[in-house]
């Protein structure tokens, strides 16, 4: 594992050895100028994470350190993956169970040890430098970026905020309110954007690693200092005036009552941001509380349900080469994501003119997601246009992504019999059609199933890999794995109207429809599923989706399920004979002018039962696709649906939420509801195995 950094040493002259303290997490050695190096090399994995065993040891060689003072110490990281991925998520359970406090305190020694020894500190990151790994950067005097690393606090999404230093030591390096802004929102400050913050003193390309150091020890790497605006902020009245801007801003997208790590985090740095000890306490005792809260246990679900679908996506593909039929919205995304991901990429249409906006989308998608100039290049190279459908036959992977007309896509197939590579896989991008009719006209039916990616693709990580009855192991396998070769999160499930994600959320943008002709305004509708934890209320939802859209899945699961859905409105209709198609238009039942909206509605009049109408369908749709063996698991349901809408995460998904509010409360409401407004309401039968 040391290779990737003996490979980029430049002239430095080291061997490095194992650290003979404990687990041999770290990698050490001293070269010929007294530089000690300490190098990140977490065994048995190939992702540095900071754990309970790497801080002992790393405190082990401070230790000594501190009695042999080198000329200067340089923390890197041995994996070609990156600096360090923070902390290490599966010990926060035992952290509680132990005394987070007193871990915590000793993890906090260890790094003020760092920051106070009496020679040079640099960290070299490459890659990404999260949490915990960017607070150990953050105890060093000078960070050397390599070209493509990147700093983040991603606490935020697990319910907490940074627990080893970073409160106090990130708005004492730049301006506070944007180290606030990183905290509280845990986006990243990529290379350029870290140094501009000051968050990187150099960015180097890695052959140059070695000089950079040697220009910190000698001292001629030049810090960028705080301004004017950081020393005000060290005035407490100063500090609280933007502290209620913070708070107002952060209420609207994480309200207190979900989302309370944000708000503890701006508590603590009024209270405590003109005093870095106060700050320390706070900080400690703040992160303790938080672990033991539910949305942090929620949102720590999360992640694991996250890891499982990851899980569901390694190993090797065998697939080089991929062709997409369709250059629409869909197509595109998915050809730039594959070509990003490595893969070679054709993309064919029956027009030319989407195959030149497809390229100039696959500019804006490398744009969007930070790739460097030769990435962006590289990317391009491997996607090419090609109208007359010349990959078919070179292709391992044959995605189509034609409109969902079922006598279009049965043409498509019968002009590839004879095309394809033996062992290449057809897939569907269908998101209301039948696998199995479609299997009818595939070429090979053993291999062709649905793979199904949400709109948009380069944003949104869960694809549905839908199995046929025809389908193959294999087959399944190896689109599972392609999914996760190209950074997607795969859900295997079975054929069934609307599948898992579409089958639960038509019912939640119906009965929004059903309200509206009641009289309930959109702004309270959406209000209500904002205030319930949604990302995006269901009108607001359906105007992004597309009603056109929106209608024909509606269309196609009302006629194929076994219990009604609501009545299809005629508002929605008349929407569309308007030509008002939402977003894509630029009106729906919202202008779309001005950006996406954000209603905040009074909701003094709202109906009593409102929330639930628009809820417990959808959880009502999980268990049917549960109970049919639609989906494999509660967690691949919670997964699907957070990963897909957005579904409030701090619940840990549907089917937690269901089994946190409890089975007998919800299938009583559901009859009441039944009794209320009619069948569409009525308890799907596998609740009574759940209970």
């Amino acid at each position: 594992m040391t290779g990737y950094v003996l490979q980029h040493l430049g002239e430095t002259k080291l061997e490095l050895g194992p650290s003979g303290v404990g687990d041999g997490h770290w990698r050490t050695g001293r070269d010929g100028d007294d530089i000690l190096w300490l190098v990140l090399d977490k065994r048995g994995t190939g992702t540095n994470t900071i754990s309970e065993d790497v801080i002992r040891e790393l405190d082990a060689h401070i230790a000594a350190a501190q009695k042999e003072v080198p000329k200067a110490l340089v923390i890197r990281s041995a994996k070609q993956s990156g600096f360090a991925a923070g902390a290490d998520i599966t010990s926060f359970d035992a952290m509680s169970d132990v005394g987070a406090a007193n871990l915590l305190k000793q993890g906090h020694d260890v790094l003020d040890r760092i920051e106070g020894l009496p020679c040079p500190t640099v960290c070299v990151v490459h890659g990404a430098a999260l949490g915990a790994g960017f607070e150990l950067a953050l105890a060093c005097d000078y960070r050397i970026a390599v070209d493509g690393a990147s700093f983040a606090f991603p606490e935020v999404q697990l319910g907490l905020h940074p627990g080893l230093g970073g409160t106090f030591r990130l708005p004492a390096l730049i301006d506070p309110t944007e180290a606030m802004t990183l905290m509280l929102t845990g986006k990243t400050a990529y290379t350029k954007h870290a140094r501009s913050l000051g968050i990187a003193d150099q960015i180097v390309e890695e052959r140059h690693v070695a000089a950079a150091v040697q220009d910190a020890v000698d001292g001629k790497m030049t810090k960028q200092e705080q301004g004017l605006k950081a020393r005000a902020l060290g005035f407490e009245a100063a500090r609280s005036l933007v502290a209620r801007q913070m708070r107002s801003q952060t209420e609207q997208k994480a309200p207190k009552e979900h989302y309370p790590a944000p708000h503890a985090l701006i508590e603590l740095w009024e209270e405590h941001g003109d005093d870095r000890s106060d700050m320390q306490r706070g900080e400690i005792a703040s992160f303790a509380k938080l672990l033991e809260t539910d949305t942090s246990k929620n949102l720590r679900r999360v992640f694991f349900l996250r890891q499982k679908l990851k899980d569901a996506g390694r190993g090797e593909d065998d697939i080089a080469h991929v062709h997409v039929i369709g250059a629409g919205a869909m197509g595109s995304e998915i050809a730039a994501m594959a070509a990003i991901k490595g893969k070679r990429v054709t993309l064919s249409d029956v027009a030319t003119d989407p195959l030149g906006c497809a390229m100039k989308q696959a500019v804006q998608i490398c744009k969007n997601k930070h790739l460097s100039r030769i990435e962006t290049r590289d990317a391009l190279d491997r996607l090419m246009p090609d109208p007359q459908g010349y990959g078919i036959g070179r292709a391992d992977l044959v995605i189509e992504a034609a409109p969902e007309k079922m006598d279009l896509k049965e043409k498509i197939y019968s002009g590839l019999k004879g095309k394809m590579k033996a062992d290449a896989i057809l897939a569907s991008n269908t998101s209301s059609l039948s696998v199995d009719e479609l299997t009818k006209y595939a070429p090979a039916k053993t291999r062709f199933a649905g793979l199904h990616f949400l709109n948009p693709v380069s944003k949104i990580d869960l694809v549905e890999v839908v199995k046929g009855d025809a389908t193959n192991a294999r087959t399944l396998n190896r689109l599972a794995v392609f999914c996760g070769a190209i950074g997607k999160l795969p859900a295997t499930v079975g054929d069934y109207p609307g599948f898992v994600v579409n089958r639960a959320l038509t019912p939640y943008l119906m009965e929004a429809m059903v309200l509206m002709e009641e009289g309930v305004t959109k702004e309270v509708i959406d209000t209500a599923a904002l205030q319930f934890g949604m990302p995006m209320g269901p009108v607001t939802l359906a105007d992004q989706v597309g009603l056109d859209i929106g209608l024909h899945v509606a269309e196609s699961l009302r006629d194929n399920l076994e219990k009604p859905l609501a009545t299809i409105s005629a508002v929605l209709r008349k929407k569309i004979d308007d030509g008002d198609l939402g977003r894509k238009s630029g009106k729906g039942f919202y202008e779309w002018a001005d950006g996406t909206p954000h209603p905040d509605a009074d909701m003094v009049e709202a109906p009593q039962d409102l929330t639930d109408r628009l809820i417990l369908p959808m959880l009502d749709a999980c268990v049917e696709v549960l109970r049919r063996g639609v989906a494999e698991s509660e967690d691949q349901i919670d997964g699907a649906m957070i990963f897909a809408t957005g579904w409030a995460p701090f619940r840990g998904g549907p089917m937690h939420y269901a089994r946190s509010r409890g089975i007998d409360d919800i299938i009583l409401r559901l009859k009441e509801l039944e009794k209320a407004h009619g069948p569409r309401f009525t308890p799907d039968e596998g609740w009574q195995a759940l209970g």
